[in-house]
């Protein structure tokens, strides 16, 4: 049976819409530079596709980027998921939280190392998961992101605590 405390929002992250703007516009303007070109200046014909499906790819990563931007992120007592309902970690499954200077992990946010492995995702700009490790942040701010981590850190801490 579900508590009630067990949905209680601790702490949610978005990307403002200038972020946004600037992360869609950079990848938007890549792919579109990249099949110009490929037409205004075009190199042997292997190259030329090249390009063509270097810039499609980009546009088509723009595009997930800004659909996936739209959404956020949001902390439970339970999991963290998104807002439109898909799960990302459930907080019994993590092991740790890494958000040092030196750590292999998106802007402005934090890895998560799980206890068990979970399906491939990728959000662009928001989040990823890549077996044991879940990437948060992107084009969200620093100051949200971190007052998540930091909750999901005191939850890990006081688990332990309780295990003793």
């Amino acid at each position: 049976m579900q508590n009630a405390k067990d949905d209680e929002v601790i702490a949610t992250i978005q990307a403002s819409a200038l972020r946004r703007l600037f992360a869609y516009g950079a990848v938007f303007v890549l792919g579109a530079m990249l099949i110009l070109l490929a037409f205004m200046e075009p190199p042997a014909f292997g190259w030329q596709i090249f390009l063509i499906l270097l810039g499609a790819g980009a546009l088509v990563v723009a595009e997930r980027l800004r659909r996936a931007t739209l959404l956020g992120l949001v902390l439970t007592e339970r999991e963290l998921r998104d807002t439109s309902g898909q799960v990302l970690a459930e907080l019994s499954n993590i092991k740790s939280i890494d958000r040092g200077a030196f750590a292999f992990k998106p802007s402005n946010g934090f890895i998560l190392r799980l206890h068990n492995p979970q399906s491939r995702v990728w959000a662009p700009g928001l989040w990823w998961r890549f077996s044991t490790r879940v990437g948060v942040g992107g084009a969200t701010a620093s100051g949200p992101a971190k007052y998540m981590a930091e909750q999901i850190a005191l939850r890990i801490v006081s688990r332990r605590f309780e295990k003793d």
